[in-house]
């Protein structure tokens, strides 16, 4: 049983993933035109819409089943899987997860696919900047038992981009998480998440802000915690 446990997630958070969603879809059209760059983009939604997160390979797929001998599709699998992460971490975000890891250990909790999304971990050095300690989940919400199993604490410390996460964090964990948003993205600036769920018991303008922040803030009106018997 640890003390504190933080908990943080990768898109949004420690990585620009609206700025490699950009990129991605400049590329696209780069290469194959505007109508194919639509066309791709909107069977990632239908695919978001129906797995809970965005599926890059798993679209690509489907948009191949359109386009079977289309062999100019090989070159945009590469394109993503050799994609340079490490170049759009967030200022700083190397820096809070070594601050953290003074404080407990310290985990990447986030959802996705089987293969982008740990490539995406690895690539961009999240993975080792934690020791490995990566959870993937395909709707991380509702994996919270497992994440307790694997990881328990009296205290969990939650960074997330999106109010829904942490709105459900809370309700389910009450006041043994204290949540904290980093206003990142497009999700922390949507003013209707913003409005439609209870506010963070932190907010940061970007992650970076947590170098300024001690471990009471974080904590803020969590119940003191005893020592841990061993």
């Amino acid at each position: 049983m640890n003390q504190i446990v933080f908990l943080v997630d990768v898109d949004n958070t420690l990585l620009d993933n609206d700025r490699i969603q950009a990129d991605i879809k400049t590329y696209l059209e780069r290469q194959y035109g505007a109508p194919s760059r639509d066309r791709y983009w909107g069977i990632l939604e239908e695919l978001f819409e129906e797995l809970g997160y965005r599926d890059y390979l798993g679209a690509l797929q489907r948009y191949r089943i359109e386009h079977p001998q289309d062999m100019h599709l090989l070159s945009m699998s590469s394109f993503l899987i050799d994609y340079p992460f490490a170049n759009r971490l967030y200022p700083g975000s190397l820096d809070v997860l070594e601050r953290l890891r003074q404080w407990g250990p310290t985990i990447l909790l986030t959802d996705g696919d089987v293969v982008f999304q740990p490539r995406k971990v690895e690539r961009s050095g999240l993975s080792e900047a934690v020791n490995s300690h990566v959870l993937i989940y395909i709707h991380k919400e509702l994996a919270l038992d497992d994440v307790e199993a694997r990881y328990p604490a009296l205290h969990y410390v939650l960074v997330d981009d999106k109010p829904r996460i942490l709105a459900a964090v809370k309700q389910a964990w009450g006041t043994r998480v204290t949540t904290v948003l980093p206003r990142q993205g497009q999700y922390a600036h949507d003013a209707h998440a913003l409005a439609s769920f209870p506010i963070p018991d932190v907010t940061v303008d970007r992650i970076g802000d947590l170098l300024d922040c001690d471990l009471g803030h974080l904590l803020g009106a969590a119940p003191r915690l005893e020592p841990v018997r061993r």
